[in-house]
């Protein structure tokens, strides 16, 4: 009996973490050169390390409560920036932004991870 309830708990405790992420998806995510009225005004794949800034949007959606998610930059495979963002309803728009020094020639990507560090997407740009 006492095992049988040690297991029950433990279930309940995996499901009702702080996220409930288990249907959290990134609906939209894209690295653009500027935000206006909480939206990307464009989408890059390629582009000058001269842009000075660039931030990464995502839209997510699935969430059953307040939980967070990170934007983890990277540049030839090493972090850069990690950025915790909140989510706060079960479509939410948020976004992270990263100066770009005029080394930082190369390959880019942004994870977005759940609260739990699962990659949700992955987010590839390069930097010329």
């Amino acid at each position: 009996m006492r095992r049988v309830l040690l297991v029950v708990l433990s279930v309940t405790l995996l499901w009702s973490g702080p996220a409930l992420a288990a249907g959290l998806q990134v609906a939209q995510g894209v690295v653009t050169t500027q935000i206006a009225n909480r939206m990307p005004v464009d989408e890059i794949q390629s582009y000058t390390v001269s842009v000075g800034k660039l931030y990464c949007f995502t839209r997510i959606v699935g969430a059953q409560g307040d939980t967070t998610v990170t934007h983890l930059w990277k540049l030839n495979g090493q972090e850069v920036a990690r950025v915790e963002l909140p989510v706060r309803s079960s479509d939410w728009r948020t976004w992270s932004s990263k100066t770009i020094p005029s080394d930082a020639k190369g390959e880019w990507e942004v994870d977005v991870l759940d609260a739990q560090g699962k990659r949700l997407k992955t987010i590839k740009f390069r930097l010329k």
